[in-house]
């Protein structure tokens, strides 16, 4: 796989799985009163907060990052019960697992050129 390939394919799949996720804390806004909304809001947002950390993560340490991102997957398939709707799990786990595995691909290429400088 190309290089630049290789280093952006997981990083924009990851912000643009960030952006699709986040879509749904906005049916927090159901007409309730104002700062009820706004407490589902940032609740609704707390899966996205935590896939941002883990994307800043993994930017900096592929190899680490990814397998947070394979970690996260499985919690999301087991808190969000998606074992039971395969559509369900291909939408939300999907991408999560598929980022997880392009950062560790990273991060092992990445390893080996670091191996090969030292010598």
């Amino acid at each position: 796989m190309n290089k630049k390939i290789n280093y952006w394919l997981p990083r924009i799949l990851a912000i643009i799985f960030i952006i699709f996720i986040s879509l749904f804390a906005l049916d927090a806004f159901d007409g309730s009163g104002f700062w009820k909304m706004i407490l589902g809001f940032v609740i609704h947002l707390i899966p996205t907060f935590i896939l941002i950390g883990i994307t800043v993560w993994a930017w900096k340490k592929p190899e680490y990052g990814g397998w947070a991102f394979v970690l996260l997957g499985c919690v999301f398939v087991v808190f969000f019960n998606l074992y039971k709707d395969p559509i369900s799990l291909l939408l939300i786990a999907g991408p999560v697992f598929l980022v997880g595995v392009l950062f560790l691909l990273e991060g092992k290429k990445g390893k080996g050129k670091r191996k090969k400088k030292k010598r």
